[in-house]
């Protein structure tokens, strides 16, 4: 298959850092969806430098492109109405629409070349609120700042000449962001699961959730399976779709359950960077657990028209400082404007 993008496995082992990296690329280009300061660097330069990397898809999204919708619930203990006053907290049940999908513009790339994978959800609150957030399957990013984030992308396109990305271009990335080192050491023994089921989701932005008495609690949180992963098997690697059918037939066998985990934040943790993960002794909440039944094909599916907006928040969620947030809140609507026009497009000349 004609390599168009530098998420896969092939253009990874090309560029490979001192012969031992065998997923970094992969893993520095998640959440390309938007990380850019609007004052500095501008949504359409960032999915400009998208399309270049993965090719032009009309009607699919710029970045994570290659998905399945999924239906649910969120049912709640209440554990987290202590922290949050946000409805969604309290005892009970939220409908919820969500999407499972793989890192990359190229919604034809084989699943077992992309091995980072993403979960977007959207909670819908009965009062007619919405929480919508994107997590991913890592334990927190590589660079620190929305202008490192466009450079790495810069520094990792494929040399026109060769169709190899520069490694001397880099390695002189590293050299002036050794702030990636320790995801770079990370992705170096780094094994995907093969199944999305058994991925574990983290948000990496830090939020603030607010309690009925105002109180600001910094937060993160997390998805967390509730079956064992096993490694990405070779019987994996000769179906492009295996993701897809592995969740489908799960599916048909019973809901999927996932906890949701809430850690709090202590004094000296960082709330403006994602290049730090919180230490493990760190106070957790479990708030619930986020059971998926039912999944459907992204084309025409109930998640399609969804863009996740980090930034979409119900009253007891606030956004953190982190500067990421408004910068991906940016792109996401910049992609997701580019899209649905396409669609509209592509209908009107069916008429």
């Amino acid at each position: 298959m004609k390599m168009q993008s530098i998420f896969t496995g092939r253009i990874l082992l090309r560029i490979a850092l001192a012969g031992v990296i065998p997923v970094t690329v992969t893993l520095l280009f998640l959440w390309t969806g938007g990380w850019l300061a609007p004052e500095r660097l501008t949504s359409d330069k960032l999915v400009n430098v998208l399309e270049e990397s993965s090719g032009v898809h009309p009607t699919y999204r710029r970045n994570h492109a290659k998905g399945i919708c999924v239906l649910g619930r969120f049912i709640s203990n209440g554990n987290a109405s202590v922290l949050s006053r946000a409805s969604l907290f309290s005892r009970g049940e939220t409908a919820v629409t969500g999407r499972f999908a793989i890192a990359g513009g190229n919604p034809l790339a084989p699943d077992y070349a992309v091995p980072v994978r993403s979960m977007a959800l959207l909670f819908q609150q009965a009062n007619g609120e919405q929480w919508r957030t994107g997590m991913n399957a890592m334990p927190f990013f590589p660079v620190s700042s929305v202008e490192a984030f466009y450079q790495l992308q810069t520094a990792t396109l494929p040399d026109t000449s060769t169709g190899k990305v520069n490694p001397n271009k880099l390695n002189a990335f590293i050299t002036n962001h050794p702030e990636v080192k320790p995801f770079f050491a990370w992705a170096k023994q780094y094994t995907p699961s093969s199944s999305w089921a058994s991925d574990r989701f983290n948000s990496l932005n830090a939020f603030r959730l607010i309690d009925k008495s105002g109180n600001s609690h910094l937060v993160r949180w997390s998805v967390v399976p509730t079956i064992k992963a096993d490694p990405v098997s070779d019987a994996n690697k000769h179906d492009s779709d295996f993701l897809q059918k592995d969740l489908i037939q799960r599916l048909g066998q019973g809901a999927l359950r996932w906890d949701l985990v809430i850690t709090l934040a202590q004094a000296g943790d960082k709330s403006n960077d994602a290049t730090k993960a919180w230490p493990a002794d760190r106070k957790t909440i479990n708030a619930g657990t986020l059971v998926i039944n039912q999944a459907t094909p992204q084309q025409q599916g109930p998640c399609n028209d969804i863009n996740f907006d980090p930034l979409i928040l119900p009253d007891g969620i606030a956004a953190s400082d982190d500067p990421i947030l408004n910068a991906r809140s940016s792109a996401y609507a910049r992609s997701y404007n580019l899209r649905t026009r396409e669609q509209a497009q592509q209908a009107g000349a069916k008429l």
